[in-house]
């Protein structure tokens, strides 16, 4: 049935050669060039990683300074609140306790004026009193 003759074995032999050309020729180039492109390709993503690890220190710190320069704001703002109540507070005190005095300086004169006037009044009183006695008594009697 088979004939067991140099054929068998020469197309065996001219299989395994042509495998070995097409390797050489072919598959290793293309494994390479594969090769190459997976470590390009890790290359760029482990690049990429890196650069999206630096930007999300960045944006922290970012986030840090923007935070700490808004506490900072925060603090002046509420201590030049805090000078200007202090200062309108002196200045109202300042303006009440000169109030006061012009107020007790004006009831003085006006305490003097009255005093001043009382005593004039008296001496009208006294003087338009002799004045009607004399004429209701004579110019004699009065005195």
């Amino acid at each position: 049935m088979f004939d067991f003759n140099a054929t068998l074995p020469l197309m065996a032999i001219q299989f395994l050669l042509l495998t070995a050309i097409l390797n050489v020729v072919f598959f290793k180039p293309l494994s390479k060039a594969l090769a190459d492109r997976q470590d390009y390709i890790n290359g760029n993503t482990t690049e990429a990683r890196e650069r999206l690890d630096k930007a999300k220190r960045l944006a922290q710190e970012y986030d840090e300074k923007l935070s700490s320069s808004r506490r900072q704001a925060q603090t002046i703002v509420l201590d030049a609140q805090a000078n200007a109540q202090k200062k309108s507070a002196q200045q109202l005190a300042e303006a009440q306790r000169r109030v006061q005095e012009q107020s007790m300086v004006v009831q003085q004169e006006l305490d003097q004026q009255k005093q001043s006037a009382f005593s004039q009044l008296e001496k009208e009183v006294d003087s338009l009193s002799k004045q009607i006695l004399s004429k209701l008594l004579g110019p004699g009697l009065a005195g």
